[in-house]
Parts: C-alpha cells; sequence; structure tokens
C-alpha cells in the first residue's frame, strides 16, 4: 500500500479580542435597539416587495415570542427544535430561545422521519417548531419522553407564542437573559451522517459570539452598515448561521429565500452587497453565463473574456500583470465582466464561499471579473470559517489563513488540526467521540491539509474518502471530482476505484444545461435523458473534461473510464447533504451496479 509523508508544520496568529464571560448573542438585540432603533436588520418578501423589519421591531418581537417559549414550559437550558427552510421567523425564533436561555436545535427542512426522530430523542427537545404541513408530516408519528408540542409556522405558531406570553413579566426575561453566560449552549447542530450516526455539536455563545468577531473584522468591507446580503442557504447548517449572526452584529441588513431555481434572477432584483453560497451555486452562476454566451453565438468571446480574467487574477497573485494583459483585461471589463455583474445586481463587491472546495480556476474567474470569492474552511465543530481569505490576504486556492487567535497544525500523517475559541468543547451527551477527536487540545478535523511559509492553508482531501486502488496508490477523489463538477455539462460526480485496478467515475447530467445543449447541437430540448447520456457528442465533450482533470494529477491517479447516469443525485433522493456534499455510502450502494459495470 502506498504511502505519503507530510512536513509537520504550524501557524497560529494571535487574539486581538475576547469574548466576555458574561456575553451572550441577545446582547446585540437590546444594543441596537437602544442605540439604532431605525436601523432596517431584516427585510422580509412581500407581494409588492419587501417589507423592513427594524432594529426596534425586531428587538420587541424576540421579547414577546421569548416570553410564549416562556409560557409554553420551556426552561433554562431546555432544548427547542426547529425544523424550516429559511425565512426570516428561523432567525426570530433562534434569537427568542437564546432569549429565554434555551438552546436551540437545528433540523435541516429535507430531513426524513427517521432524521429527525434521532435528533428530537437524543436532544431531549422539550418543544418543535415546524415551517409547514410537509414537515409536520414527517415528524407527525414522532414521540419522545420529552417533546410536549409541535407548532407550525405558517399556522400562526409565532401568533401563538406571543399571545401566551402577553402575562410574561419583563423581569422574567431579564433574569433568564442575566442566567446565560458565555459558556452556555447556544445550539445544537448535528452532523450531516455522511457515515454512521449524525453526532450533535454544542457549540456555545461564546462559539459563536467569537466567530462572528473574528469575521467582521476579517471581513470589514463586508459587514458593515449599508451593506445588504441575501441568505438562501439552510439556516440549520452552521455556515449560514453564522453568517446571520455576524450579519446583526455587523449591521447588514438581511433578506431571505428558500428558492435555488432562479438564484441570478433573485440577485438582479434584490442587488445583495454580497452573498454567501456553497460552490456549487458559483458554478451554476458560470456555467449559465457561458451557456448564455454560447446561445447566443458570443461564446467565443466569453471564453477568450475567461481565460482573460484567469489570467489576470493568476498574475495579480504573482508579480502583476503586464500592459497587453491589463489592455485585454479592460477590454473584456467593457464587453463581458461589467454585463455580468450587472445581471447580478450590480452591487455585489464580493461573495464568501464555504461548504466544499471551490476550485482555483472558478476562483481566479471570479476575481478577474471584479467579484472576488473569499473561501475559507470550517467545519460544524468550528462554529464555520477558522480559516479565511480576505481582501487584504487572499490566495486563490487555498482557504486563507487562520482567524485572529486561531491556530492550525498539519500531523504526521497530514491530518489537518485546528484550536482556538470557535472550536466547539464536545459531541452532547457522546464522551467517547468528543475523546477521539481531539489531540492534545487540538481538534482533529479528519481532512488532509498542506500549510505554506505564509500561513495559507490548502486542503488536498479527506482521510476517510481516500481511495486506495488495487495496486496501492492513493488517490485523492476531492481534486478529480471538484474539476470535473466545474464543467457545465456535469451536476454531480463520484469518483471510485478503492481495491480496483484502475480509477473510474460516475458522472450525473445537469438537467439546466441540457436543454441550451441540445438546441446547439439541433435536438429536441424534450429529448430523453437516456438519448442525452448516449449521444455521441456529448461523451466526446465529458471525455474532453475528463483528459482535461487528468492533466491535473499523475498517470497513476487518472480516470480510466467513465459512467453516465441517467438519474440525478439530490437531496431527496438521499445521494446529498443540505450542504450538497456526496454521500458516498448512499452512491456506492444505490449504484452498485454501475460501479460493478466500470470494472466489468
Amino acid at each position: 500500500m502506498g504511502s505519503t509523508v507530510f512536513a509537520r508544520r504550524e501557524y497560529e496568529v494571535p487574539a486581538t479580542d475576547a469574548v466576555a464571560e458574561d456575553a451572550a448573542l441577545t446582547d446585540i438585540v437590546a444594543e441596537l435597539a437602544r442605540t439604532t432603533p431605525e436601523f432596517v436588520a431584516f427585510q422580509i418578501p412581500t407581494s409588492n416587495g419587501w417589507t423592513d423589519v427594524t432594529a426596534a421591531r425586531f428587538a420587541a418581537e424576540v421579547r414577546a415570542v421569548s416570553k410564549g417559549l416562556i409560557a409554553s414550559g420551556v426552561r433554562a437550558g431546555d432544548r427547542v427544535a426547529l425544523m424550516s427552510a429559511t425565512r426570516y421567523e428561523w432567525t426570530l425564533l433562534d434569537y427568542a430561545i437564546w432569549t429565554a436561555g434555551a438552546c436551540t436545535v437545528a433540523i435541516y427542512d429535507s430531513s426524513a422521519t427517521d432524521q429527525a426522530r434521532w435528533i428530537l430523542e437524543d436532544s431531549s427537545a422539550t418543544l418543535l417548531l415546524v415551517e409547514n404541513v410537509r414537515h409536520l408530516a414527517a415528524v407527525d408519528s414522532i414521540v419522545t419522553p420529552d417533546l410536549r408540542e409541535t407548532l407550525r409556522i405558517d399556522a400562526g405558531a409565532v401568533n401563538t407564542l406571543v399571545e401566551r406570553g402577553k402575562a410574561v413579566a419583563d423581569s422574567v426575561i431579564e433574569q433568564r437573559r442575566a442566567e446565560v453566560r458565555a459558556t452556555s449552549a447556544a445550539t445544537l447542530i448535528y452532523t450531516s451522517g455522511t457515515t454512521g450516526r449524525p453526532k450533535g455539536v454544542v457549540l456555545t455563545h461564546a462559539n459563536l459570539l467569537s466567530e462572528a468577531g473574528s469575521g467582521r473584522r476579517a471581513m470589514a468591507h463586508l459587514f458593515g452598515a449599508g451593506r445588504r446580503t441575501l441568505m438562501f442557504l439552510p439556516l440549520a447548517h452552521v455556515f449560514a448561521r453564522a453568517i446571520a449572526v455576524t450579519a446583526l452584529e455587523g449591521r447588514v441588513t438581511v433578506a431571505h429565500t428558500s428558492d435555488w431555481s432562479n438564484l441570478p434572477e433573485q440577485f438582479a432584483t434584490y442587488k445583495p452587497s454580497f452573498i454567501l453560497a456553497v460552490p456549487r451555486v458559483f458554478e451554476k452562476v458560470y456555467n449559465g453565463a457561458r451557456q448564455k454566451a454560447h446561445d447566443g453565438g458570443k461564446g467565443r468571446i466569453f471564453d477568450l473574456a475567461a481565460d482573460t480574467a484567469i489570467a489576470w487574477s493568476e498574475a495579480s497573485q504573482a508579480d502583476g500583470p503586464g500592459l497587453g494583459l491589463r489592455l485585454r483585461h479592460a477590454l473584456f471589463d467593457r464587453l463581458v465582466y461589467s454585463k455580468l455583474r450587472a445581471a447580478l445586481g450590480g452591487e455585489m463587491v464580493g461573495a464568501v464561499s464555504g461548504g466544499g472546495p471551490l476550485g482555483a480556476r472558478l476562483g481566479h474567474f471570479f476575481r478577474g471579473v471584479g467579484l472576488p470569492i473569499y473561501e475559507g474552511y470550517g467545519l460544524t465543530e468550528t462554529s464555520a470559517a477558522i480559516t479565511l481569505n480576505t481582501a487584504t490576504d487572499m490566495r486563490v486556492g487555498t482557504v486563507g489563513k487562520p482567524i485572529d487567535g486561531h491556530g492550525a497544525r498539519i500531523a504526521e500523517d497530514g491530518e489537518l488540526l485546528l484550536r482556538g475559541p470557535v472550536v466547539f468543547g464536545g459531541y452532547w451527551q457522546n464522551e467517547t467521540a468528543t475523546a477521539e477527536s481531539f489531540d492534545d487540545g487540538w481538534f482533529r478535523t479528519g481532512d488532509l491539509g498542506a500549510i505554506d511559509d505564509d500561513g495559507y492553508v490548502s486542503i488536498t482531501g479527506r482521510k476517510k474518502e481516500i481511495i486506495v486502488t488495487a495496486a496501492g496508490k492513493n488517490v485523492s477523489p476531492a481534486v478529480l471530482e471538484d474539476s470535473l463538477r466545474a464543467h457545465a455539462l456535469i451536476g454531480q460526480c463520484m469518483v471510485i476505484g478503492d481495491g480496483r485496478p484502475f480509477i473510474g467515475v460516475l458522472i450525473t447530467l445537469d438537467r439546466e444545461a441540457l436543454p441550451g445543449w441540445a438546441q446547439r447541437h439541433g435536438l429536441d430540448s424534450a429529448t430523453p435523458i437516456e438519448e442525452f447520456a448516449s449521444h455521441p457528442e456529448l461523451i466526446a465533450e465529458i471525455d474532453a473534461a475528463v483528459a482535461e482533470t487528468n492533466g491535473k494529477v499523475s498517470k497513476a491517479e487518472a480516470i480510466k473510464k467513465i459512467r453516465i447516469l441517467t438519474s440525478d443525485w439530490t437531496q431527496e433522493t438521499g445521494e446529498l447533504t443540505p450542504k450538497m456534499s456526496l454521500k458516498r455510502t448512499v452512491v456506492q450502494e444505490k449504484y452498485a451496479a454501475d460501479i460493478a459495470a466500470v470494472y466489468a
């Protein structure tokens, strides 16, 4: 079996601030209501546009709902579960739960009954808030010793709680808030369960306040008064949750949507200052713009502009672009880049990417067109980002340097270890898993990484996902998969080959890209997916993408055979987690026959 020797390396950044022992996440609600009551903290979508929610209104609603929670029997330290898509009420209820001295248990709105049952049982949640009838149906059969009641958001849950709480005195709320310490549990977020049963990550008020403080200092040009963002990632995920807290602390106006079907159009309408997204969203924006250009007969211009943007960004990261490149970049800025920025609202100054690797090519492209994507790295256990690229310290292709007060270390086997105030203290009621996750005070991420001389961290793979071929070659699938997914025709893919004679890959087609491809090749857009998957020209394009990807790895790591599937991989069908990560075990089981066919 092949092995790799890693140089041990460590990089730590001194702390510039600390969270007070009596600090709580709800402090900002009271502060904003007192100092800037007219600040528009949120905007709620309506049929006629947007309704403003000022800091004063938000504080009043948080207080009223928290009283209702107390009247409903929620005690200090209780767990209150929340199962909903991204919407204003998610954040309102989150802060109300904290104000009542309780802990929010996040449940993905896509969770199946068995997943929700485990979370409710394991957390001993006493109250459950769901968004709609679909969620209610998913949890209706769940009975646990502690769960007393389930309320539905779209059936008036907020109003119900407000009515219940009218008799609760203000002094009760103040007493509850005073009992909360920085070390108090703020939320339980369960790991996505790509392998094994989900574990409850306990994040404290101090964890999330440290994340928000470091994030604001590192990204001051994004998180400042007057900025606005459109929140669409699931708030049950730590990435969106951390941004939500950081946005309120930074006086950023937040609007919510759970509709991913037309995000570029929503950006154009809402005109956000910045967005946070997973890499797949940026891939879709790039592929959509490229497809539109090709469909309109301007494909060659777009491709030249894309190459120029990437070259300009790469040169900017080195010795700087030369005169010829600067002139080409200026030309394409007028012809292409400015139009792309305008199509996304015209006011976006950058974006934050997390939840998976972005890929250097995509990072250089967006930086080159004037929309820098600040990629970071983090896990639920690190309260979201613990390393981050910033406007002043940016190296595309890495996940940036540790945020202030935090450190990164590479273990002898190449595993990335982390420590600092955003790192959690342990898993809920699981001392064994907690002990296994730490090495002399450093959190073991399970990811393989590297740290360069300047402190920039790169993720090179995941320990548990390393493929070992029959010849003993270690292969990290992430490098291959990230490259392939950048192609417009490829929806999802999974590299295979563990214990096999060579590396292969399963590929699904991007359903949104197929109509444009069909038009360009004289086919009916209603052509069955089976005909697309077997079309010689489409296969040739996929083969070309594979060949380009193979150029980035050694011959032993190269993909030798592909299999294009006619099905799609989604959260609903079980192959993807809510943050769009692959559930490899599920894919291996469901597509065992396809995998066998690759090696037949």
